[in-house]
């Protein structure tokens, strides 16, 4: 049997979502003139996280700063965001593409996959992608993407060809023609260091890549990467399409620093990133946490840690830093040079009921804003499934200082 995977992809997820509620609302289709969202378009350290094609066309991009976007035009339109809404929408539009294969993965907020391998009897891929698609469309207002492949990452890169509102199909047997011919840097978790890396070594397309033994590819960017890419290249991937059921049970993220840190200062910050980056993971998934842990590991690589329950579950990253920093007082001299830590998260739930309470408080109300504006700025930089660290956020928008 023949494997199906289908790609979903909201097309500028953001914006479409956003230009859906404001036409409920009687306003004009902000799709159709140049518009953005953004965070908070009174604050001048704002920026766009997501653009209208008429905004595009004028040269606004994401992760713009918004007062730079003004500057290209002045008569911008600016909304913004409602994380509340885009979680609507977002459950909305899951439901449909469940409805068509209960095998589904959330990627993100805005994207899904689905195995379609059982579920096609005898039907044609690409129509039933169609009238997905349009289903979509017709039921919530806004349009989608559709990658069709005969893998995860083949219905991926399918999906990211010619934008909006189309179907594309990947099968193995066309990833030389349709793939190959691309540049390296398009390839699914390559990023725009590796792909300039690359390129410095004359693997300036993804074919080239495909054809390059892994050995050589190890001198560049290491062994595990090297063999992952070289597969990608040539389109394999047996990776599954991992239900809801399936979902991790736990979350952590950790950081080996080049140096062994001893300033408390550095530490402290170091803490504070792996936080953001957990703490994002865990809202990504719709889950709050109940236990959180740490680790620090020495110079001489032994290991120290401790976790503790939370006096209620939550995803809010200030709650999640105050705790590590609780727990790293009971692990942690002061003094010995520290080589990596890590932070994680665990006794997931998913009772909105939670959040209710943290309004309470003015201070939970800041957090909880602050935590809303990290994750637009994480889904509109290039490769925030990658959650890398070289983002830094600065000193005064840090929660918890």
């Amino acid at each position: 049997m023949r494997r199906v995977i289908f790609h979903i992809d909201v097309n500028s997820a953001f914006l479409s979502w956003a230009a859906v509620k404001l036409l409920e609302e009687g306003d004009e289709d902000i799709r159709l003139v140049p518009s953005v969202v953004s965070g908070d378009p009174s604050d001048r350290r704002s920026i766009v996280t997501a653009a209208s094609i008429p905004a595009k066309k004028m040269g606004i991009k994401t992760a713009q700063p918004v007062t730079m976007a003004l500057r290209t035009c002045p008569n911008l339109r600016i909304v913004r965001g409602d994380w509340a809404w885009y979680r609507q929408c977002s459950d909305s539009f899951m439901d449909i593409c469940r409805s068509y294969s209960p095998v589904l993965e959330k990627f993100s907020i805005d994207e899904c996959f689905i195995d379609m391998s059982l579920r096609l009897y005898g039907k044609d891929p690409v129509a039933v992608a169609v009238e997905l698609k349009d289903r979509i469309h017709a039921e919530l207002g806004f349009t989608v993407n559709v990658g069709v492949g005969s893998n995860k990452l083949l219905a991926k890169m399918a999906s990211d060809f010619e934008k909006p509102d189309k179907v594309h199909t990947l099968w193995t047997e066309e990833v030389t023609a349709k793939m190959w011919p691309l540049d390296v840097g398009d390839l699914l978790w390559v990023g725009k260091k590796t792909a300039l890396r690359l390129n410095s070594y004359g693997i300036r397309t993804i074919g080239q890549l495909a054809s390059t033994r892994p050995e050589l590819l190890t001198g560049i960017v290491g062994k595990k990467f090297a063999i992952q890419m070289h597969d990608n290249a040539n389109g394999r991937d047996d990776s599954p399409v991992e239900t809801d059921v399936q979902q991790a049970k736990s979350i952590s993220a950790e950081r080996t620093f080049e140096k062994d840190i001893v300033n408390p200062a550095e530490l402290d910050k170091a803490l504070f990133h792996v936080a953001c980056i957990v703490a994002h993971r865990l809202r990504r998934s719709g889950f709050q946490a109940s236990c959180v842990s740490m680790f620090i590991k020495h110079k001489d690589f032994s290991v120290a840690q401790k976790q503790c329950r939370t006096s209620r579950p939550t995803d809010i990253t200030a709650e999640i830093l105050n705790i590590v920093r609780s727990l790293l007082s009971q692990v942690w001299d002061g003094s010995s040079p520290i080589r990596q830590v890590g932070i994680g998260l665990s006794g997931f739930t998913q009772e909105d009921i939670v959040q209710m309470t943290l309004f309470e408080d003015p201070k939970m109300e800041y957090y909880r804003k602050w935590d809303l504006e990290y994750d637009e700025k994480m889904s509109a930089s290039e490769d925030a499934r990658l959650l890398a660290y070289e983002r830094a956020v600065p000193k005064d928008e840090a929660p918890g200082r």
